[in-house]
């Protein structure tokens, strides 16, 4: 299968450390051209410089600033430049339990993963079906299909995007646009090693000990790697992904107990 994306325009989000850097590294890897969205500027700077290819770019941009982050796509991007690929990914909501949750907890988690995949998507449809092509992909999490004890704002927030996704898959289906999200399981990132560390201090006990029970809890038996992510997010941006529409995407190593 020749993952071949020469020509082919994308926006990475969150593309400066783990899964969003590896989706980054594998788009350019197939010859796309990266717009690179990140809030660090040095770290933009350098991974865009670092990918494979000469015409990547960046938007540095915060998404609890949504107002923001239109005004710098509008700056950075200009209206004639195709968009092809848009892959929204954005850091999770802290951890606890839904109970304990402030109201502040969910506006923040709302503006970052709502209402900027909603900026960004508008900002990049009618670049799409100008194209007649177009792969809207959202990084979010295995609790869209079984809640994670724990991670009550989490929950609440990923269901709201598997659903807005689900309806965006609705609408732009007929434009060749298809929209679908990626569910990584557990996945060696900085965000996974905070939760582990939260949780060993809430059980007192060792991160080593937690990780052990993670691992014990997938049947491949091992935590999963950013790059595995990113090449179930580069086969759904493909061609050969045509007729892959409004799916919940699993990468998990099997732990979801749910169909």
């Amino acid at each position: 299968m020749n993952l071949d994306f020469t020509n082919k325009n994308a926006i990475v989000c969150g593309s400066t450390q783990g899964i969003g850097q590896a989706v980054a590294k594998q788009l350019a890897k197939n010859g796309a051209n990266i717009i690179l969205i990140a809030r660090n500027e040095n770290s933009l700077k350098k991974l865009a410089s670092n990918l494979e290819g000469d015409k990547h770019q960046f938007v540095c941009a915060d998404f609890s600033n949504p107002e923001r982050l239109k005004e710098e796509l509008q700056a950075n991007i200009s209206p004639n430049h195709p968009i092809h690929f848009l892959i929204n990914n954005t850091g999770g909501p802290s951890a606890g339990e839904l109970t304990k949750a402030s109201l502040q907890e969910f506006e923040k988690a709302f503006k970052m993963h709502v209402l900027c995949n909603q900026i960004l998507t508008q900002f990049v449809v009618s670049k799409m079906k100008q194209e007649n092509y177009g792969r809207i992909i959202n990084i979010i999490s295995t609790s869209v299909k079984a809640p994670i004890n724990g991670l009550g704002v989490s929950n609440t927030i990923r269901g709201a995007v598997a659903s807005w996704a689900k309806t965006l898959a609705n609408e732009l289906g007929e434009f060749n646009i298809t929209v679908n999200n990626v569910l990584p399981g557990f996945t060696q990132t900085k965000r996974l090693e905070k939760l582990i560390d939260q949780k060993a201090i809430k059980n007192n006990t060792t991160a080593e000990e937690i990780q052990k029970q993670m691992i014990n809890s997938i049947p491949a038996k091992r935590i999963g790697k950013p790059e595995e992510i990113a090449h179930a997010v580069a086969f759904l941006c493909s061609k050969y992904a045509s007729y892959v529409n409004g799916v919940n995407l699993p990468v998990d190593g099997g732990r979801t107990t749910c169909l």
